[in-house]
């Protein structure tokens, strides 16, 4: 008589439990369904409105002007850097006459002169870096400003030197864009980048230098020379 009681209380308890686990489940299909509904409704509604993005910057980053140069004081690699109205080629010596290097000295001529005339062929660029452990490029952009004192977005010309590891000197050409330069004032953008990278990109910018074509006669260059 035990097994006889015992069995059809053990069936009942076993389906109540069953009865109880289908419960559970539909209502926690029930409260998925509600929250996938829910969250539909909240993807479908904007909570905030976009804000128009704005320049995070406090104000406008500028490099380093190279047009004023501090006698021992470097600027960037550059040991020294000047405008010039061209180079002449010396042969550096290990200090005895005779003796000499396969590195030449270049020396620019009228260095300091930032105003041409219309007709000149090229405006040059003369610098000095402490020895190069790996070769480099230095580049140039020249950009018009305007009246206003708003730089161009566009370069007139570019020019770029790949100096080789271990040489000091080098030169960057700046050729007039057409038959004759426009008169006004001109922006050098100054970069320097390891070979192989783009050389005309902002974060490869070191410092900038300025000149003016005008069609009167330009005033006698500075007389300084580069540091020895």
């Amino acid at each position: 008589m035990n097994p006889m009681i015992a069995g059809p209380s053990a069936n009942l308890s076993v389906s109540g439990g069953g009865g109880g686990v289908v419960c559970g489940l539909l209502a926690l299909l029930c409260v998925a369904s509600g929250l996938g509904l829910s969250a539909a409704i909240v993807e479908g509604r904007d909570l905030m409105v976009p804000k128009e993005q704005v320049t995070t910057e406090f104000e406008p980053t500028e490099t380093p002007s190279m047009d004023v140069h501090q006698k021992g004081v470097p600027q960037s690699l550059f040991t020294w850097i000047k405008m010039a109205r061209g180079y002449e080629v010396e042969w550096d010596t290990f200090g005895r006459k005779g003796w000499y290097t396969q590195d030449p000295r270049l020396k620019p001529i009228a260095p300091g002169t930032t105003m041409f005339l219309p007709d000149t062929p090229a405006v040059y660029i003369v610098f000095e870096v402490a020895p190069l452990e790996d070769p480099a490029q230095f580049a140039a952009q020249v950009f018009p400003v305007g009246a206003d004192g708003k730089t161009g977005d566009r370069a007139v010309v570019t020019d770029s030197l790949e100096v080789p590891g271990h040489e000091r000197y080098g030169f960057l050409e700046l050729k007039k864009p057409s038959e004759l330069w426009p008169q006004g004032t001109y922006l050098v953008k100054i970069y320097i980048t390891s070979l192989g990278q783009q050389p005309f990109h902002a974060v490869n910018q070191v410092g900038t230098m300025r000149f003016v074509v005008t069609d009167q006669p330009p005033a006698s260059a500075p007389s300084d020379s580069p540091a020895r």
